[in-house]
């Protein structure tokens, strides 16, 4: 019995202190990762649209997005700029399949927007220029401000886009 409780304690210990930090690794639940940067007050609580804008040129548009503060925002503009060759799929979204994973942290949004930047997997960004409902799940990177005129942007089939940082 003795020995059950000295194995058995330092695994609670452990269990609680994993527990008690946040994904990033901080203790502080109001803690964004950059002491420089302030809470927007936004609807979203993890927008910073100071630091997370997103230029986004398909043909002769450009439309600006607004990024979420997550692991996967992070390893994503990492890779920016970047031009990529995004495909149709079901008429309503254009995807690009990533060499290499990204992390994830996916959940079912019920409702996507017109406008909404996720990734399905840990690989295929999707940008969606329709709204519906869905039962998938996508980690959320961000979603465009003003989406008029996306659709028409992106048009029918592949399309050249570009993502760079504001």
């Amino acid at each position: 019995m003795k020995q059950s409780k000295v194995i058995l304690y330092p695994l609670l210990v452990f269990i609680l202190a994993i527990m008690a930090c946040n994904s990033d690794g901080s203790m502080d639940p109001n803690s964004n990762n950059d002491p420089g940067q302030e809470n927007p007050g936004t609807d979203s609580p993890d927008v910073d649209s100071s630091s997370n804008r997103l230029k986004i040129t398909i043909g002769t548009r450009t439309f600006n997005a607004t990024l979420v503060s997550n692991p996967t925002v992070a390893a994503f503009k990492a890779r920016l700029p970047m031009t990529v060759n995004m495909t149709e799929l079901n008429g309503n979204e254009k995807l690009y399949n990533f060499s290499s994973a990204l992390p994830t942290n996916a959940s079912n949004p019920r409702n996507i927007a017109t406008g909404d930047l996720m990734l399905y997997g840990s690989t295929t960004l999707v940008l969606f220029y329709e709204s519906f409902p869905t039962s998938y799940s996508y980690t959320r990177l961000g979603k465009i401000d003003n989406p008029s005129g996306l659709a028409a942007a992106v048009g029918n089939g592949s399309v050249s886009v570009r993502f760079e940082l504001e």
